[in-house]
């Protein structure tokens, strides 16, 4: 019996549900690392991202097959413009990435006893961040297009093994997705980013979405599937 695809409901639902859980993951494993660091930032970084690698590669394991998990707008971008996703369902998806996401820091702050909402003062702007950022979302999607012939435990692996590194080796700490960084604008804790900051940070992550999409095109990564509706 042929496999039935999941429809666009539940794919939908995959994105939110998926992006939710990794803004719970990020928000809450650094309101968690800093407290119990006790000032030492290093070692609360190395919890917050071992804590997001390891959850990226549950999510992208669990959830790759029926939404593909993207779980980020730069990503279902660069499907898009691969034809892998058609522009109606792009926008849906990257509608409940949003939702998911503010819903996710919501999560973190409730099971941390914080209020629900807030607007991060913590300032992060500047060339060199946003120079991070592009590379930070280049290296992803170089990651998630390289992997994608090998299978979704190949994507799931590679994903949360690049982002855990690049905690560590960009400026900005790796942002790498627009939801992410919208979510992370309403958090006033460890891992937030002043609102007035954001707008740079996701123009660096789309620039540095596209110019891996193109380079990896160039490399003879090609499109693997027709496009959706």
């Amino acid at each position: 019996m042929a496999e039935v695809a999941p429809r666009l409901g539940q794919r939908l639902a995959a994105e939110a549900l998926g992006t939710g859980l990794l803004l719970a993951t990020v928000v809450g494993s650094g309101v968690m690392a800093e407290t119990l660091a006790d000032g030492n930032v290093a070692l609360a970084l190395l919890c917050n991202a071992i804590a997001t690698g390891a959850m990226l590669v549950v999510l992208i394991w669990v959830l790759g097959p029926v939404s593909g998990a993207h779980l980020n707008p730069a990503v279902t971008f660069v499907f898009l413009s691969r034809g892998e996703i058609g522009a109606a369902h792009s926008a849906a998806y990257i509608a409940v990435q949003l939702i998911g996401a503010v819903a996710g820091v919501m999560a973190a702050h409730l099971m941390f006893d914080l209020d629900l909402l807030q607007f991060s003062g913590r300032s992060r702007s500047g060339v060199a961040q946003w120079f991070a950022e592009g590379v930070a979302t280049f290296g992803l999607v170089f990651a998630i297009l390289g992997s994608l012939r090998h299978g979704t435990g190949a994507v799931a692996a590679c994903v949360g093994l690049y982002i855990t590194a690049a905690y560590w080796f960009t400026a900005s700490t790796s942002f790498a997705n627009p939801a992410v960084t919208i979510g992370r604008t309403l958090s006033d804790t460890f891992s937030g980013i002043a609102p007035g900051h954001a707008p740079a940070f996701i123009a660096a992550q789309v620039a540095g979405a596209l110019t891996a999409a193109a380079a990896m095109r160039a490399l003879g990564f090609a499109s693997r599937e027709p496009a959706r509706p």
